[in-house]
């Protein structure tokens, strides 16, 4: 069976991983777990309490099939729980995938996983501004995910293609993945 953590930080954008999770464990039979630092709550910008279920060290790579992570005001208030870079390579070094939208894709792009995939996110500057960030050449300008050798990121607005380009990168898109995804994108045709 196909499993996921979803690491949050403090202030994530609760939107973001919210349409992946309902529709990956609701309708697809994905495990879905939460993961933050310390392994203690954390509250959404929307104002949702979560307790989740794994601190950052619990997490193994070899547990799950990906780590997604949403993004947030964490990295704009430098409260980024220490442990995330280490655990985002720690599944890219172990063939697993890593996603992350918004600010949490520039934070790949400070992991280093970026440097050999297209990838995408808010804006190339964000990402320029981490020093292990050396895939420049690489970053799509645009405003879907972009799915790239076992990475997804995606831009604040593409909630939607990033929860489509996960279950795709996973193999979980068929047709109950589209029957119960499309009818998000409807209004934007």
């Amino acid at each position: 069976m196909t499993a996921i953590v979803v690491a949050l930080t403090p202030e994530f954008a609760d939107w973001e991983c919210a349409l992946l999770m309902a529709v990956a464990r609701s309708y697809l039979g994905v495990t879905v777990k939460t993961a933050t630092g310390d392994g203690g709550p954390v509250t959404s910008m929307g104002g949702l309490n979560v307790t989740p279920d794994l601190s950052f060290a619990q997490v193994a790579p070899e547990d799950f099939d990906a780590v997604v992570v949403p993004g947030g005001l964490a990295w704009e208030n430098k409260a980024v729980p220490e442990g995330l870079h280490d655990l985002v390579r720690s599944f890219r070094q172990h063939g697993k995938m890593a996603a992350g939208i918004c600010a949490a894709a520039s934070m790949l792009a400070g992991t280093g996983v970026l440097n050999a995939v297209q990838h995408t996110g808010n804006r190339l500057g964000s990402h320029q501004q981490y020093p292990d960030y050396a895939g420049s050449d690489l970053y799509v300008d645009g405003p879907k995910a972009v799915l790239s050798n076992g990475v997804v990121t995606a831009a604040g607005t593409a909630p939607f293609t990033f929860t489509v380009e996960v279950l795709k990168g996973l193999g979980l898109w068929d047709a109950t993945a589209e029957d119960e995804l499309l009818p998000f994108a409807a209004e934007h045709r």
